[in-house]
């Protein structure tokens, strides 16, 4: 790779010459044509073409092929790049107008008995050809700095925006810890009084799920298999708190399992669930959590068969749960993912999302 890289510089710019000299052709015909008809010199359209593109092609060799040569497609100097233009333009007359003529056949003293009946055609050729490319290389190369200019600054832009999103998403992210864990330690702290063994279990299992989520809480990206996982932790040990009140299914097929998702994105959706669904309702409940592909968009529900959206009790927990999903879809996907809650049937809630793959 880094052996090519002369040969693609070198490419891009033969590739750029060859389009300067090209804009530069069109330009010479416009000139001949105003030295034939408007100016009305002599010699007849063909002479006036001729001349007309031997000093202009001359002209943007000298002076593209120089900066090409000495400053490559960067910005040249605006002082040292005036002074080629400077001497580029009497060179590529005086040469281009001796080549012209020896195309031509035009002797030596024709061609100055033809310089001094055409001097005013000469002259305002000279003037507009010389106009011409000054113009079209300063007008370009300012161009090119403002679009260099432009992307600079849509880079630093995208940059800060970056930035902004991955600090909202740590914070974001770093609040569904707290909100389990007080939930966690509360239940603990009562347990230790009245059943010190199931308060040990219970501990022990919270040791267990913090040591797998630490890692994966602090990552941008996990897979379904590992969130899974996470997610069979976190049920385990809401399992010890509930008893036979909690059942739990987890749907993940093996085509799905290594497939990049943002971390602990369906624990909170688990946690409402199981503290506004089945932890009110007398018998508990089931929760569901599955994975599907519908062509090339991820869908992930969280089904559970607890008291519903219109019998659940009013939250007096932190309120982050739901609030927090929709905050990250939509700082990590904009308006391509999709959030919704719907009642179950015949009880419960249904927790849906959908994301791109």
């Amino acid at each position: 790779m880094i052996t090519a890289l002369p040969y693609v510089h070198g490419y891009s710019r033969l590739r750029r010459f060859a389009i300067d000299i090209a804009i530069t052709q069109v330009f010479n015909l416009i000139i001949a044509v105003l030295i034939t008809y408007v100016v009305r010199g002599h010699g007849g359209f063909f002479v006036n073409l001729v001349f007309s593109m031997c000093i202009g092609t001359l002209a943007t060799t000298f002076i593209d092929g120089g900066r090409l040569i000495l400053w490559g497609e960067q910005k040249p100097p605006k002082l040292k790049f005036i002074v080629l233009i400077i001497f580029s333009l009497p060179a590529a007359q005086f040469i281009g107008k001796l080549l012209a003529a020896a195309m031509l056949g035009i002797p030596r003293e024709a061609l100055s008995a033809m310089r001094a009946g055409n001097a005013t055609a000469m002259l305002i050729g000279g003037a507009v050809c010389s106009m011409f490319i000054i113009w079209f290389f300063w007008s370009r190369e300012h161009i090119e700095f403002l679009r260099a200019e432009a992307e600079a600054e849509k880079a630093r832009a995208a940059s800060i925006e970056k930035q902004a999103l991955q600090a909202q998403l740590q914070m974001l992210q770093a609040q569904i810890e707290p909100h389990m864990l007080f939930n966690t330690l509360a239940n603990l702290q009562g347990l230790i009084a009245v059943d010190p063994t199931r308060a040990q279990h219970m501990l022990d299992q919270l040791i267990q799920y913090l040591r797998a989520t630490l890692s994966a809480s602090r990552s941008e990206k996990t897979t379904l298999a590992q969130e899974f996982s996470l997610l069979d932790a976190y049920l385990g040990l809401m399992k010890v708190r509930m008893g036979a009140r909690l059942s739990y299914t987890l749907e993940l097929p093996d085509a799905l399992r290594s497939l990049s998702v943002p971390p602990m994105l369906l624990q909170p959706l688990v946690e409402n669930a199981i503290k506004h669904g089945l932890e009110p309702k007398v018998e508990g409940g089931l929760v569901t959590v599955r994975a599907e592909r519908e062509d090339d968009r991820l869908k992930l529900t969280v089904c559970d068969t607890g008291l519903g959206l219109d019998e659940a009790p009013p939250s007096d927990g932190t309120g982050l749960g739901v609030d927090n999903v929709r905050e990250r879809l939509h700082a990590l996907y904009g308006n391509r993912a999709e959030f919704s809650l719907i009642p179950n049937t015949p009880v419960g809630v249904i927790a849906q999302l959908t994301i791109p793959l």
